[in-house]
């Protein structure tokens, strides 16, 4: 049985070093585009690319509607079939370009890997993100145990998470110098910190509580003046595993160095939210929990603009529009008030429009310069 083609691999090598080179994709991204040309392939059985027909981008996108995911067993989202159609249309368009294919693939060959507008619709569908409220996250806190080196090291990553809204990958790398607890600030310099899109910026503590900056404070001077770490070592050290008495690997405490991912950051929340009888929320949806806070803690433009720096975002549009819907029932409670106090709505819609001026008026000089 055919498991590969060497022309197809050949062209997918180019293809991948054209994104990753020219497109300055991630590698996170190609993995994805791997994974679409593989499902492709297996379908058609791994013939050439270059027999490749409109009618097997049909057949195929009415194979993948049946298809069911391997850990749910139910049929794959639309937002996966969107996301693997339009690798596959992204793909051949480029390869309709190339030296011994354009001759038997058209550009628009490539267009009927589209799904339907209906389903289209379906897979961008903008859903409400879950999140914790502040209270359930003080509630996990304040009840995380801190009787061992490792019991203290996975409260003060909670904490750390609520008063910086870092991203997991982000904290994981993060080093005690990147930390300055007196002007409550953490430096994520992208030469060291796996930040999103390789941005570098400064999180300066957002105000979530006292107890919560002092819970960090307390671990940051604890490795500093009990452990005597210096500035190159890690934030949240992985944990150091020793082979005990009976011969079976135990916890042992904590070892100099830190995590190679975040998967152990998302296994430490969960065991916390499941240790207090709440639903699991994963580290990044604090992140949505910190804008809602600062939807109501914010009072001028200028207030969101720099709760919106503080989270890594350099346009304030990104923070409404990705994190910033408004929850169902808060929803309900403004529209219930509205007309109330007219006054205030009016100058809050002049404010409100003042931004978006001086956003649009930022695009129109980045796009004249450019």
């Amino acid at each position: 049985m055919k498991t590969h083609s060497a022309e197809n691999e050949r062209i997918k090598r180019r293809y991948f070093a054209y994104l990753k080179e020219a497109m300055r994709q991630s590698e996170q991204t190609l993995d994805g585009v791997a994974k679409s040309l593989a499902r492709f392939e297996t379908y058609t059985k791994f013939k050439d690319f270059r027999a490749f027909h409109y009618q097997q981008a049909v057949a195929f996108k009415n194979h993948l509607a049946e298809q069911k995911g391997e850990r749910s067993g139910t049929k794959l989202s639309k937002a996966t079939l969107h996301a693997t159609l339009a690798n596959l249309k992204r793909f051949f368009h480029w390869l309709a370009g190339q030296p011994s294919y354009k001759s038997r693939i058209q550009y628009s060959d490539a267009d009927y890997f589209n799904l339907s507008e209906k389903d289209l619709r379906v897979a961008t569908a903008k859903r409400e993100q879950k999140s914790p409220t502040l209270e359930q996250v003080k509630h996990l806190i304040a009840n995380m145990p801190a009787d061992s080196e490792v019991a203290r090291r996975n409260r003060a990553l909670v904490a750390f998470t609520l008063l910086t809204g870092a991203r997991d990958s982000a904290i994981a790398s993060i080093k005690l110098k990147h930390v300055d607890v007196v002007a409550g600030c953490v430096f994520q310099d992208a030469r060291e910190v796996r930040t999103k899109f390789s941005k570098t910026f400064s999180t300066y503590f957002f105000p979530v509580g006292d107890e919560i900056r002092a819970i960090v404070e307390d671990w940051v001077k604890y490795l500093r003046d009990e452990k005597l770490w210096g500035n190159d070592d890690p934030l949240f050290p992985s944990t150091l595993m020793k082979c005990g008495a009976t011969r079976q690997f135990e916890v042992a405490g904590l070892k100099q160095e830190p995590w190679s991912n975040a998967s152990p950051i998302r296994k430490i929340f969960s065991e916390a939210f499941k240790r207090v009888g709440l639903p699991y929320f994963n580290p990044h949806s604090f992140r949505h929990m910190l804008v809602r806070h600062g939807q109501q803690v914010c009072k001028t433009p200028e207030d969101f603009k720099a709760w919106s720096q503080n989270l890594g975002h350099e346009q304030v549009l990104t923070t409404f529009l990705s994190y910033g819907d408004v929850a169902p029932i808060r929803q309900g409670e403004i529209i219930r008030g509205l007309g109330k106090h007219p006054e205030n709505t009016l100058s809050d819609l002049k404010a409100l429009a003042e931004v978006f001026a001086r956003h649009v008026r930022e695009q129109e000089k980045l796009a004249a310069g450019a």
